[in-house]
């Protein structure tokens, strides 16, 4: 599913409060999960768990969020929900990425860059009421259909103050000082997301991080426990499928997209990798 077919279908359901094309509030899990395999949206997502725990996969780390707690899931992540409680129970905030530049939160914002590291922030009773209030008085705003009210705007200044106010509870989660090796493990995986599709050779990696391959194979390795050339093909194959489930290019412009030199070694990568073929993963459900 497409990111604006996303919307459009968040637009037609029951359970859904929102202003087309810029913010959406829904207890639906579906609404922030709207497919069951490795996507990439572009979408800010929120989600206030009330109730029991969900597990997703985010960039390829498995994070599970449990009651009471947040996750927030930023543009640009490879996301797929893996796990839900029965007793599951929450609320999900949906940001388009035309809603959150025009509240002018740069990509450099604090609260962004902790999110980064720490997607699910536990919370106390007394965090999780106010961030509840918080949402209560979006959803109240939203639901006020007075023509004189002015509804974009004062949902713009409430998600502002929400982000602040996340801002301080990271802050306080992220103090923990880093290790060298766990700082170049950061660094990596930040670079690995900007240039997967076009730089495959660790030597390109090492080098913008000013250390010697070996190096970095080492540090990742002992953060890890995984091979920096393991995340680089996995990283990559998350992007295949996400591009194979949710766009309607063909095999061939997938494998161009991805810089393979030929669909065949596209093909041949991804059958080794994944267990099948790429017009084969496209058909399952």
């Amino acid at each position: 599913m497409t990111g604006q077919n996303m919307y459009i279908e968040l637009e037609n359901k029951d359970n859904v409060e929102c202003i087309k094309g810029e913010i959406y509030l829904s207890d639906d899990i579906s609404a922030a999960f709207p497919n069951k395999y490795p996507h990439k949206s572009e979408a800010t997502v929120t989600c206030i768990c009330i109730k029991g725990e969900i597990t997703a996969e985010i960039n390829q780390f498995s994070v599970c969020t449990k009651a009471p707690g947040l996750l927030v899931l930023l543009p640009g992540q490879i996301r797929e929900l893996t796990n839900v409680s029965d007793d599951f129970q929450g609320e999900f905030i949906i940001m388009t990425r035309q809603f959150t530049e025009s509240i002018s939160l740069p990509e450099g914002f604090s609260t962004f860059m902790s999110v980064r590291s720490t997607p699910f922030l536990s919370l106390g009773e007394r965090a999780l009421e106010a961030i509840l209030n918080h949402h209560k008085m979006l959803v109240g705003v939203l639901r006020n259909k007075d023509e004189g009210l002015n509804r974009k705007a004062i949902v713009k200044h409430l998600t502002i103050a929400l982000f602040y106010g996340l801002g301080y509870y990271l802050h306080k989660v992220n103090n923990k000082k880093k290790t060298r090796n766990e700082i170049i493990m950061e660094d990596f995986l930040k670079l690995v997301l900007k240039y997967c599709k076009q730089e495959r050779s660790l030597g390109f990696y090492a080098d913008k991080l000013y250390i010697t391959t070996k190096y970095l194979s080492v540090a990742v390795k002992n953060v890890s426990g995984k091979t920096a050339g393991q995340w680089l093909d996995d990283y990559i194959i998350l992007e295949a499928k996400s591009l194979i489930k949710t766009t309607d290019m063909t095999i061939q412009q997938i494998s161009d997209e991805l810089n393979f030199p030929s669909q065949s070694f596209f093909g041949k990568f991804f059958k080794r990798e994944v267990g099948m073929s790429p017009k084969q993963y496209r058909d399952t459900e």
